[in-house]
């Protein structure tokens, strides 16, 4: 069997913490089916930055573009608040995303049925959420130019950030949200706001051209963002797959992410395009939490988060789709059985520790 290389970037905080939990899985898939993963570890943010002035290493990064798939932990933190601009914790990620070409944000927003009841919205509303939202992440205005900030004179400044899209990136976006509709229910979302941007007039043309072309056979719709979010609030079981810009996408995985009431407890992958001669992407997982500096070390992080970003990778990076299955079914297992880590503690369960939360799901999966 081929050898599936996974380069790891812990980073700083609770990252190393979960990360840890992942390689015991990692461990006993090798160990017990075979899975044949070969590991490689790196540093990543402000670890990075303390061992070689760089939120990541040239050396890192060349390990990171040749892995099979990234698994990445979390950075930041007070210690670096003061560090350059440039060198600062979160460059390592933006760095890898620029570099890989990671164009794809795919952030799902599931309602784990143990934990319907943590939603601040009522449980028939949230209940059974499978909501995913795929998000442009390599252009729109937050990489768009001029970006800066021009000194007018007589006290006045002027901040300049650009919203950019050319048809191109338009056209890979909306094709991998209608792929993975496909193996979902089939439904796509289209969210701008072409009602007041030029750049919102061109998606909808082009995410309207690029289905008519390509996928006829999936539905397609299409909403304001502003009316996305409020519709995610008032009632986001309508949506299957979202597809939106870098900005809008931001803000809109976070509130379908706060449906579940467990922000810290999604994952996230970021896909480049396939490779024309072997058809691979190259991809970076990491979850949607923080490194939560004020727990680290304490040995009381949730590494769901993690673990379910490692399932995503097992679904597609390796197409792995009966593990990927398996260890998501697990978490929810976990779950069912009343084990909680005390970000999610709620009275009638049990407190565990990060290691018993991670042995737990290992244990869950190899059934």
């Amino acid at each position: 069997m081929a050898t599936r290389s996974l380069f790891l970037l812990p980073g700083d905080g609770i990252g190393p913490e979960a990360m840890a939990e992942v390689r015991k899985i990692i461990g006993f898939m090798n160990d017990k089916e075979a899975a044949g993963f070969s590991t490689d570890e790196g540093l990543v943010g402000g670890c990075a930055y303390d061992a070689h002035g760089q939120a990541i290493s040239d050396a890192d990064m060349e390990k990171a573009m040749a892995a099979d798939a990234v698994l990445f932990g979390a950075v930041g933190g007070p210690k670096w608040d003061a560090v350059p601009y440039e060198v600062r914790p979160e460059a390592g990620l933006l760095r890898c995303r620029k570099d890989m070409e990671l164009f794809a944000n795919l952030r799902p927003a599931i309602c784990y049925p143990a934990l319907a009841n943590s939603s601040s919205l009522k449980q028939d509303v949230i209940e059974g959420l499978d909501i995913l939202i795929v998000r442009e992440l390599t252009g729109g205005v937050y990489f768009g130019e001029p970006k800066e900030i021009i000194d007018l004179g007589n006290g006045q400044k002027r901040g300049i950030d650009t919203q950019v899209y050319d048809t191109y990136e338009i056209e890979r976006i909306s094709a991998v949200a209608f792929e993975l509709a496909r193996t979902r229910k089939n439904e796509v979302c289209s969210m701008e706001k072409r009602n007041v941007m030029k750049s919102g007039v061109l998606w909808n043309e082009v995410v309207t051209a690029t289905h008519k072309a390509r996928f006829p056979d999936v539905k397609l719709s299409h909403m304001l963002a502003d009316a996305g979010g409020m519709q995610l609030v008032r009632r986001p079981k309508q949506f299957d797959v979202i597809v939106t810009d870098n900005l809008f996408g931001d803000m809109l995985s976070d509130i379908a992410a706060m449906l579940t009431g467990s922000l810290g407890m999604l994952p996230s992958a970021s896909l480049g395009a396939p490779d024309a001669k072997t058809g691979k992407r190259k991809a970076l997982y990491e979850p949607v939490h923080g490194s939560a500096p004020d727990i680290a070390g304490q040995g009381i992080a949730n590494p769901i988060a993690m673990i379910a970003s490692f399932a995503m990778c097992l679904r597609y990076s390796f197409n792995m789709v009966a593990e990927a299955d398996r260890l998501e079914a697990a978490i929810a297992a976990v779950l069912d059985k009343g084990l909680r880590t005390g970000d999610i503690m709620s009275d009638g369960c049990k407190q565990i520790s990060t290691t018993e939360m991670g042995d737990a799901i290992l244990a869950a999966y190899a059934g």
